[in-house]
Formats: C-alpha cells, sequence, structure tokens
C-alpha cells in the first residue's frame, strides 16, 4: 500500500479539472492506498462551507461538494499550508484541516506526490 498525497491548487467553481482531480483522488483511496490531500492557493476554496452550485452562475458542479465524501473513503488527513490556516476559508470550514510544513521532509514522507 503506497502512501500518496495529492496537492491541489485550483479552485472550487473555475476548473473541471478540479472536479476530475478529486475524483480520481478517491479511486486512489478505493484501490486501497493511504491518501493524504493538501490544499494550497485557489484550492482553498473547496473550504467554503456556504458555496452552493447553480446551474445560472456556474457551468460545473461545485468541487467542494466532493469533499463531503472524504470521510466514506478512508481519506483522514487534509492539509493545509500553516501560513494560510487564518484564511477566511479555512475558519469558517466544517471540514477537519490539519496545518503542516510544506518542506522536502513532509515530502519524504509520502511513497508519491500529485500535484493539481
Amino acid at each position: 500500500m503506497k502512501k500518496i498525497l495529492v496537492v491541489f491548487n485550483q479552485a472550487n467553481v473555475t476548473q473541471l479539472q478540479t472536479i476530475e482531480s478529486i475524483s480520481a483522488t478517491l479511486v486512489f483511496a478505493t484501490f486501497g492506498h493511504e491518501v493524504s490531500v493538501l490544499l494550497q492557493d485557489a484550492a482553498l476554496s473547496l473550504l467554503h462551507p456556504k458555496e452552493r452550485f447553480n446551474m445560472q452562475q456556474h457551468a460545473f458542479k461545485l468541487a467542494n461538494n466532493l469533499l463531503d465524501s472524504f470521510d466514506l473513503y478512508d481519506i483522514e488527513n487534509i492539509y493545509i499550508e500553516q501560513q494560510q490556516q487564518e484564511h477566511l476559508f479555512v475558519q469558517h470550514s466544517t471540514i477537519n484541516v490539519k496545518p503542516i510544513v510544506f518542506n522536502a521532509s513532509f515530502i519524504d514522507s509520502f511513497d508519491q506526490v500529485i500535484y493539481w
């Protein structure tokens, strides 16, 4: 079983790629890999709890709806960088995130790192 870190840096509503990336992350977890997620930069918008899908405003469904299913796939570790823990989306999130120092030793604790 591999330890995989998936790093997201795409916004919640602007990219279909974000939905595809989260879906692929769920597939990794389905096949028994120990998956952790790091949310960076624009991906912090995935933590925005009040964002709801509106067909008039958004071209695609919102990716933050998929984060709620992480528990079902045993994805327990959702990280943010320590300097982003005061961000508004983090402060108002209902999802438990863990602040970390994103450095070489953190990266080395994983068998594979995937950036999306």
